[in-house]
């Protein structure tokens, strides 16, 4: 078969439009990336790491920046709606697919409450019967409004993507303005001094580790896949899209890092007295940037930062509630979701996805009812989808070498299981009490999708062999995250034992994703297999393969 021949074979959306630019795209990234995350991450990341925070934003951003090549690479090659939750079932299957495309519905349709948290934290600051600072909660009128939020979401997803692609491009401009602007101002107020408060690493590298999931650094780099969930209306994908993703992560990484410097530097040294983690002031606490610039003088500043809370968050919300109506769309293609969710209106927008998406975002403000307890549990979830991009790189590799790729990730062979190492690392570092919940959703989620599937005639076959390697990777990620050095939340007592020693635990983890990784690439979907599942969604009859796979 010609390289032309399996590049005509690509899957296809039906009803979405292709109104998004190059500056769409990557906005829509971008805007994901800069929310809640930059209004918060600074100051949890130092209480829980000190000055040391810094380089867990170094970190998370190297591992962020090889897991969006991953991306960039993918969803050029199949650039379609709810990519993430698409790839691995063309590489793995239906049963690896519905495991990956579940958890990126997950993650998607909790962010948008997350966000809407996060705008209520701030607006307390004006008016205080919306959240309890003491509790850290919503009150009841602020639940009230959170819905209201949600409901306005949901309306302006209701917009051609044309009109909705311009309406966050303008969101977007503002929400990168703000933090760089807070940047320059807040060097001016350094004191070099508290760098040194308590050493350089004050609670020590194993805290460091924790943070980078725990305190939201990674949360706040999540979103950096969003071009590839919208990838159904992006023109011409196979060049706007891998330039989006890779410029949304580069920009994102370098304001978070300097955002986590000038923090530090600009915090009045009277407030670190005790360390960073004893930081008591309610200004500070309810609203970190904005309350480090009052009580620095900067007034003004702190007005516009606290007008800024309720845009930025606001922005992401709404980008959320975009892609978890593509996701869903995504698994209504692959057969995982009813077709019902597949509907689009004469906009091109999946309306009963959108809706459905709303609905049962509504659910996940119920039992977190705070920013901060949402965090651990869509980090992981969220990185759990992000470790289905790497397996399905390489298998994609091996079944069609051939295939037209605008964009090539370099040395694959080598950054593509490190994508998935890291990716497994974070999950670990976010503790067993996340962990052991993210399994009891996937429960669900397969109780959920398996009635789905049973109901609908027209579903994919059940790929047993390609995925025989998946409930081996998620028992043993949860054994050794019981049996390592992560807790997670504050549960006393840990959950976890610890019996696996600091150090050696994350040893263990690479091992352990080495050999899932391998595993999962040697029993990929047989080439005729995987092209029969991408025919099926593009529409076009199966030609007979005359070549065989690359083993």
């Amino acid at each position: 078969m010609t390289t032309s021949a399996v590049s005509a074979r690509r899957p296809s959306d039906v009803g979405l439009r292709r109104e998004m630019g190059f500056i769409g795209a990557a906005w829509s990234s971008e805007t994901s990336i800069i929310g809640s995350g930059w209004l918060f991450g600074a100051l949890f990341a130092a209480q829980a790491a000190g000055t040391a925070a810094v380089v867990g934003w170094v970190i998370a951003g190297v591992i962020i920046v090889i897991l969006a090549l991953v991306h960039a690479e993918l969803g050029a090659m199949y650039p379609l709606a709810g990519g993430t939750a698409r790839f691995p079932h063309f590489a793995f299957g239906s049963v690896a697919g519905a495991s990956f495309g579940f958890f990126s519905w997950l993650q998607a349709v909790t962010v948008t409450p997350i966000e809407c948290y996060a705008v209520l934290q701030y607006l307390s600051y004006y008016w205080h019967g919306i959240y309890n600072a003491n509790t850290e909660t919503v009150t009841g009128l602020g639940f009230i409004l959170t819905i209201v939020l949600m409901a306005i979401f949901t309306a302006i997803n209701f917009l051609a993507m044309r009109t909705f692609s311009r309406v966050n491009s303008g969101i977007t401009w503002w929400k990168i303005a703000v933090p760089v602007f807070a940047i320059i101002v807040l060097f001016t107020q350094f004191h070099t001094s508290n760098v040194d408060v308590g050493g350089f690493m004050p609670y020590g590298i194993q805290a460091l580790f924790g943070a980078i999931p725990s305190a939201g650094i990674v949360f706040a780099y999540l979103g950096f896949e969003q071009a590839d969930q919208l990838a159904g209306e992006i023109k011409d994908p196979q060049r706007n899209l891998p330039r989006a993703i890779i410029t949304a992560v580069l920009l994102g990484t370098l304001i978070y890092i300097l955002l986590q410097i000038v923090f530090i530097g600009a915090l009045p040294p009277s407030q670190l007295v005790h360390g960073f983690a004893k930081i008591s002031n309610k200004e500070i606490l309810t609203g970190p940037f904005a309350g480090v610039a009052a009580l620095t003088g900067l007034a003004w500043l702190a007005a516009l930062l606290r007008v800024d809370a309720v845009i930025s968050p606001s922005g992401t919300g709404l980008i959320y509630m975009t892609s978890t109506s593509r996701v869903g769309y995504g698994l209504a293609r692959n057969r995982y979701f009813p077709q019902i969710f597949a509907k689009v209106d004469s906009r091109g927008v999946p309306w009963v996805s959108l809706i459905l998406a709303f609905l049962l975002g509504l659910v996940f403000l119920l039992p977190f009812p705070s920013w901060h307890s949402l965090v651990g549990l869509v980090t992981s979830a969220s990185v759990l989808m992000y470790a289905g991009a790497p397996l399905s790189l390489g298998a994609f590799r091996r079944q069609v070498p051939d295939a037209e790729r605008p964009y090539r990730l370099p040395a694959a062979d080598v950054l593509a299981p490190l994508a998935f190492i890291f990716a497994n690392l974070i999950i670990y570092w976010s503790g067993f009490e996340v962990v052991w919940k993210l399994g009891v959703a996937l429960v669900i989620g397969y109780v959920l999708i398996g009635i789905f599937m049973a109901m609908d005639k027209e579903r994919p076959p059940l790929n047993w062999r390609a995925a025989q390697w998946l409930p081996v990777y998620l028992i043993g990620m949860g054994i050794i995250s019981w049996q390592g050095q992560y807790s997670g939340g504050a549960v006393k007592p840990p959950v976890n034992t610890g019996n696996i020693p600091f150090w050696w635990d994350m040893l263990v983890v690479a091992v352990f994703s080495l050999i899932i990784y391998y595993w999962a690439r040697a029993v990929r979907l047989p080439r005729e297999q995987m092209q029969e599942l991408v025919a099926r969604q593009a529409g076009t009859e199966m030609e007979p393969p005359a070549e065989r796979e690359v083993a």
